[in-house]
């Protein structure tokens, strides 16, 4: 006999009770993270600046500068919320080994003996219940997440060290600039003070017009560096109220100052403290750690997995079950445990291979990465020592340019040398002052770059 029923299936309307707790739980951790300012204590040098703001232009020191960088920085943010989505992830794997509760319900169409695509009986509601009590491929994988979280952790501390390195060098260039354009307006005065006395010769038949010439492109080239340095001044001051996040037309004021922290260790000691601080070896050794637990759970994946499971499901007597089975129950319960023994897996084979080839690869990296770090250390402290001796050449060029000038006044009171070349001693004084700037910056470089390499770059601005 044919007879159209109506069949419920157990499908649709997922409910998984402990990924939605998890869910909470990394939500708040997340809204956590986003609102806790980076760096900001209470009474912090950073607050008083930004109330500033307001008002005239805003007077930073280089320790409030950085502090207000990573407060405002749009990297730092994204590095944060890729932390928190790494995190995420390591709760989604670890959800499976939570209670996991699925409701469900559903219409069809049968003929013949009732079931549903899946396999299970057609039901007019249906609870199924599971939680992994022992799976090693899946809790490696689990593990293998969690070390990548805290690599994501690593992460943001190298954006927060490129934030510093960023704004602690605009702000010592806008600096160096600032007085390099104080410099070269003071030139234009002397340059044009040759230009006139050179004129006033020249018509007085004591020089030839190429003197003349000479001291107008001398004039025309300091105008030029000037125009030079302006914009300069405008790029590095743009970038830094981008970084501080003030205003576009909010002034800065900025101090000359020279870095508080010093790499004092040299030789083997600053390499032994890179090879604990730097962010790249932290990145390779955190690799090397999230394939081992990778390799540890695959190599397990011979043994039995084990996870509880129950289904209740409510039957309905239209579904044709007196026509195929002998006895008909509305309510059914089902509790137990599944076991599965692999007795041969080519996947379980492949999978253990392929976290060999992983593992090995991060080893081999890891061990290149030191190699490199070791050797950017030794040749960054040579060029910072380099730097060091390029400065107190510029320094002692400096303070010979300024003495020849207190021979010049002294001669041009005596009346032995005209103003002509006391003003061309002063133009001469005011190009060592700016190569003695240059070199400082330079040095200030070659101190950060190493700083950074060694992991000590919270030197800049404790």
């Amino acid at each position: 006999m044919r007879r159209t029923t109506v069949a419920v299936s157990s499908a649709a309307f997922a409910l998984l009770a402990g990924t939605l707790l998890l869910s909470a739980t990394a939500s708040a951790q997340t809204a956590a993270v986003l609102q806790a300012p980076v760096g900001q204590t209470a009474g912090q040098p950073g607050a008083a600046v930004a109330g500033g703001q307001q008002g005239g232009p805003v007077a930073l020191t280089l320790k409030s500068a950085i502090e207000m960088a990573l407060r405002n920085s749009k990297d730092i943010q994204i590095a944060k919320l890729q932390a928190s989505m790494a995190q995420h992830a390591t709760q989604v794997s670890r959800a499976g080994f939570l209670p996991n509760v699925y409701a469900g319900s559903g219409a069809g169409y049968t003929y013949g003996i009732p079931e549903t695509p899946g396999g299970r009986a057609p039901s007019l509601f249906s609870l199924t219940y599971t939680e992994e009590i022992f799976n090693e491929p899946l809790k490696g994988q689990g593990k293998e997440l969690e070390e990548q979280a805290r690599s994501q952790r690593i992460v943001l501390e190298d954006v927060k060290n490129s934030v510093i390195v960023r704004t602690a060098m605009a702000y010592l260039e806008l600096g160096k600039v600032r007085h390099s354009l104080e410099l070269l307006r003071a030139e234009q005065e002397s340059a044009d003070k040759i230009v006139q006395v050179t004129q006033e010769r020249q018509g007085e038949g004591y020089e030839l017009p190429v003197e003349v010439t000479k001291a107008q492109l001398t004039k025309a080239q300091v105008t030029q560096r000037v125009l030079q340095l302006e914009g300069r001044e405008d790029e590095l001051e743009v970038f830094l109220q981008g970084q501080l996040g003030l205003g576009q037309e909010q002034a800065i004021e900025v101090t000359p100052e020279e870095l508080p922290g010093e790499a004092e260790q040299e030789g083997a000691n600053l390499v032994a403290i890179a090879m604990q601080n730097n962010v790249g070896l932290l990145l390779a050794e955190s690799d090397v750690r999230a394939k081992e637990f990778r390799l540890k759970g695959e190599k397990r994946g011979n043994l039995p997995t084990l996870e509880a499971v129950s289904t209740y499901s409510l039957l309905a007597s239209f579904n044709n079950y007196s026509e195929f089975y002998k006895k008909f129950q509305k309510n059914n319960f089902n509790a137990g445990v599944q076991v599965q023994v692999p007795i041969f897996s080519a996947k379980t084979r492949e999978d253990i291979g392929l976290a060999q080839i992983n593992l090995q690869t991060a080893q081999a990296t890891l061990a290149s990465k030191k190699t490199q770090v070791s050797a950017e250390v030794r040749q960054k402290t040579r060029h910072l020592r380099e730097r060091d001796a390029a400065k107190e050449v510029a320094r002692l060029e400096l303070q010979l340019a300024q003495q020849n000038i207190g021979v010049l006044q002294t001669q041009y009171g005596e009346g032995k040398v005209n103003l002509r070349e006391l003003e061309r001693a002063r133009l001469e004084e005011s190009e060592k002052w700016m190569a003695f700037l240059d070199a400082n910056f330079q040095r200030q470089q070659a101190q950060l770059d190493l700083l950074k390499t060694a992991g000590q770059l919270d030197k800049v601005w404790q």
